[in-house]
């Protein structure tokens, strides 16, 4: 299978409130949601002063948990704090972090991994130290595309540049594995859980997988139906 895509031209895009979802860390810098992501930024500095996690997966165990909305608010207030931040949405399936920010998905890692051009042709800008790269054209194999040397190669690469970066991935099911294929090759692992949706033999079985390829779990995020409702894209009855 050949992919042509059109290379673009490269173009910085402002965060804007009037087309972004969720990004209560800009809109509601102040409240209480806002400072809650401040505290998981700090936990995640000092979680480990000697070997710090500069790779940082986030799934979850369920579909609509809000792993999407904590994934960007936590890369807004990473840079903010000056820690020069990429966000990538590997999810293959049913991306969500161009809607969140506001950004077109013309092109993205598929991009990047079709090796079209360097990283900084395809990544968004729209925050001074937050760098957003959307997945593009979603392909027919998620699973094959993320298993591959590129993917890989891309990340070291990412981990060299940037002093975090946070890797936006698919719920972590039975039929999904996509997280748990990226998992070792990130430094950390934080589960976003829905206080109501999420059922306990979901998480127990994210665990366990996640387990099972060595991932390191930095914690847990629970979030309530305010913060699930952000990734309202989802369909109700399941991933696809």
């Amino acid at each position: 299978m050949v992919w042509l895509l059109r290379r673009p031209k490269k173009k910085r895009e402002e965060f804007s409130e009037r087309h972004s979802q969720g990004l209560m860390t800009l809109t509601e810098p102040a409240g209480a949601v806002s400072e809650s992501y401040r505290t998981l930024r700090t936990k995640i500095f000092y979680s480990a002063t000697d070997n710090p996690p500069k790779v940082i997966l986030i799934t979850s165990p369920s579909t609509r948990a809000g792993k999407s909305t904590t994934c960007a608010n936590l890369g807004v207030v990473m840079a903010q704090a000056g820690k020069r931040t990429l966000v990538v949405d590997c999810d293959l399936r049913k991306s969500a972090l161009h809607k969140i920010f506001g950004l077109r998905n013309t092109y993205g890692l598929m991009n990047v991994l079709a090796q079209e051009g360097e990283p900084q042709e395809f990544w968004h800008e729209p925050l001074k130290g937050l760098h957003v790269l959307t997945p593009g054209p979603l392909p027919p194999s998620p699973t094959e595309i993320l298993s591959s040397r590129g993917v890989a190669g891309f990340l070291e690469q990412a981990r060299r540049e940037f002093d975090y970066v946070l890797l936006d991935t698919p719920p972590t099911t039975p039929l999904i594995t996509d997280s748990v294929i990226l998992a070792p090759q990130a430094d950390g692992v934080i589960l976003v859980v829905d206080v109501e949706r999420t059922r306990k033999g979901s998480l127990r079985q994210a665990i366990q997988s996640l387990e099972m390829v060595g991932a390191r779990f930095l914690g847990n995020v629970v979030t309530n139906a305010v913060a699930a409702s952000r990734d309202s894209h989802y369909p109700p009855d399941g991933y696809y």
